[in-house]
């Protein structure tokens, strides 16, 4: 029988994802419930699932207080940040497994908060840290694992938001703001962290982070900018982020993320109105937000691995890209391609076999004569770029490992602690950039 779901949040993550891979598998889920204050996303979402008018409800609290009644397998949590703690405490007194939303909690006491209720409920909780779930690092993963680099000593990972992405999101959109939103080292990166320490299999000893909102500041608007790109700019055809060029001309032919954000009417019309008085049309220097636009940080665990963590809005591709040593190989690596790079220095070493990916031209570095193998891991379109929407095969890769486990009748989900740890480094990170310091761990 189908794994009934109940889902908290019909915006883009509610329905676009988790939803969608209900619709798409009935014989595995079924969408039972659906809880969003909007009456069109959450109308949208449970006529397409055939959700009943009772099940139907404007306050996620209802569902999950009718959560036994209506016969509910499982809770999925994709609510606006600030509200998943609430959210989470309470679905766990339903006893029902969660597939929570990232991240966790926005401040460290309601993580501790959430990590105590968890532990004292036997809670089943799957935080959607996707990155673990992708083909591009599960195939990094079984490298390290094979022992054909020898011992992990250094991993770095660089955040390219991309431009654009970046003004969307952190500038003129949901999560620009700390009173709204959450640190961006946490909004955004606690993917990332969280990868760092599923490599790490420890939680770290120190972090420092640096960074700071360097240019999207309003003494950094042109001359004569008004508050809205539509009213006039005179800096419309030089500025990068004139929002008509973007939402209207760029992305012309694409109605869902992230245009379906600006509003119902995806037509040229439609959207210009949108950005005349709305968010998303505003001049990025005469925004609300004060979330950092770069930082970087560095984690030292205990068994000798360090790990930067590089983020910055000014790139031009929207991707990651990692570089990992060690003591007898490294490995390097780009998400938008999937293209992986292994360098092995011992001439006896063997990579293992690596579900999923295909091997690409191999060759020897000179003049030392190691050799270097190539890799392609991670679906990519005909251009070579990733599916965006479902961040290169993780989305999926999540949610089919939790009706797994469900349909299982796992009893735990994986390790909660591990996945709260990326939040901890994220509130460490944010805590020595503020204070400029190096925070200890065991002093956290």
């Amino acid at each position: 029988m189908a794994i009934r779901l109940g889902i908290l949040g019909a915006g883009a993550r509610g329905s676009d994802t988790y939803g969608r891979w209900a619709l798409e598998r009935p014989g595995r889920a079924s969408i039972a419930a659906v809880a969003d204050p909007v009456p069109h996303r959450r109308d949208r979402l449970a006529d397409a699932g055939g959700v009943p008018a009772a099940h139907r409800y404007p306050d996620w609290r209802d569902l999950v207080a009718d959560a036994a009644a209506t016969g509910l397998d499982a809770l999925v949590i994709a609510l606006p940040d600030r509200l998943h703690i609430e959210a989470a405490l309470a679905a766990v007194e339903t006893g029902l497994p969660i597939l929570l939303e990232k991240p966790a909690a926005t401040t460290p006491e309601d993580l501790e908060a959430l990590a105590e209720a968890a532990r004292d409920r036997k809670a089943r909780i799957w935080v959607s840290h996707v990155m673990r779930y992708q083909p591009f690092w599960l195939a990094i993963r079984r490298i390290v694992d094979s022992g054909a680099v020898g011992r992990l000593v250094t991993m770095r990972i660089e955040e390219n938001i991309g431009f654009w992405h970046y003004a969307h999101s952190y500038v003129r959109g949901n999560w620009r703001s700390l009173a709204v939103s959450s640190p961006m080292v946490l909004a955004k990166t606690c993917h990332d962290l969280d990868v760092i320490r599923w490599f790490a299999g420890e939680s770290p000893a120190t972090v420092a982070s640096a960074g700071s909102l360097s240019y999207f500041r309003p003494e950094n608007a042109p001359e004569g900018a008004p508050d809205h790109c539509l009213d006039g700019c005179p800096a419309a055809d030089s500025c990068p982020f004139y929002a008509p060029r973007y939402y209207v001309a760029a992305l012309a032919d694409r109605d869902g993320w992230p245009v379906a954000l600006l509003g119902d009417d995806p037509s040229p019309e439609g959207r210009l109105e949108a950005l005349r008085r709305g968010p998303y049309g505003r001049c990025v220097f005469r925004c609300d937000n004060d979330v950092v636009d770069h930082q970087q940080t560095v984690v030292a665990f205990p068994g000798g691995l360090t790990a930067t963590l590089s983020t910055s809005a000014f790139t031009g591709q929207n991707t990651r890209t990692v570089r990992l040593t060690g003591t007898a190989g490294e490995i390097a690596g780009n998400l938008r391609t999937g293209a992986l790079e292994v360098d092995l220095f011992s001439p006896t070493a063997v990579l293992p076999v690596v579900p999923g990916a295909r091997a690409g031209t191999g060759f020897t570095r000179e003049p030392m004569g190691h050799r270097v193998f190539e890799y392609y891991a991670g679906p990519v379109d005909a251009d070579g770029e990733p599916d965006d929407r479902g961040h290169s095969g993780g989305d999926a890769a999540l949610i089919d490992a939790f009706v797994t486990a469900l349909e299982g009748g796992e009893s735990a989900a994986s390790d909660l602690e591990a996945a709260l740890d990326s939040h901890r480094m994220a509130f460490a990170a944010e805590r020595a950039r503020l204070e400029r310091r190096t925070i200890l761990w065991e002093a956290m």
